[in-house]
């Protein structure tokens, strides 16, 4: 998937506001699994890697979506 964020390709109104809110549920996943007893919810810490590198990716779509557009004006 990091292939797609190093495309120079822009992202119309919708998508933006889809992936940005996108991004605010991960990090509200994250926030509320913290406080959780990993030994009671299996796998934890991978799921844990996943919402991270997730939020990287889409982070990353967004700023790459940011920098092209003002490349273009």
């Amino acid at each position: 998937m990091e292939g797609a964020a190093q495309n120079s390709m822009e992202l119309s109104k919708s998508e933006r506001a889809k992936i940005t809110d996108s991004v605010h549920s991960i990090q509200s996943a994250r926030a509320s699994l913290a406080d959780v007893d990993q030994s009671k919810v299996p796998n934890l810490d991978e799921i844990e890697e996943c919402l991270q590198g997730a939020d990287k990716t889409l982070r990353g779509t967004l700023r790459e979506a940011s920098a092209s557009k003002k490349k273009s004006i």
